[in-house]
């Protein structure tokens, strides 16, 4: 399967609203283009912790520790791509 495939998988709406609510960003994620790099707008580490737990509760999935790293949230594609591979 396709990235672009595993990524129609996942409801991006739904990562788009964890990101809203715990992104603490800058700009509203909701308007931005899937592959905006999210540490531009304001996205932390701290921010993205919150974010992690936030998709494992709402995608019922549990992120690996190879899989904690900048690339994996650098933008919605790249976590909805980490999110369907968790979910395959």
């Amino acid at each position: 399967m396709t990235d672009a495939a595993m990524q129609s998988t996942v409801d991006i709406s739904a990562i788009r609203q964890v990101l809203a609510q715990h992104g603490r960003l800058t700009v509203d994620v909701l308007t931005l283009d899937e592959d905006f790099d999210l540490y531009g707008a304001g996205l932390t580490s701290l921010a993205t912790v919150g974010i992690m737990l936030a998709l494992e509760d709402r995608f019922e999935v549990e992120f690996p520790e190879s899989m904690l790293s900048r690339g994996t949230f650098r933008s919605v594609s790249s976590i909805a791509e980490a999110v369907a591979n968790l979910t395959n």
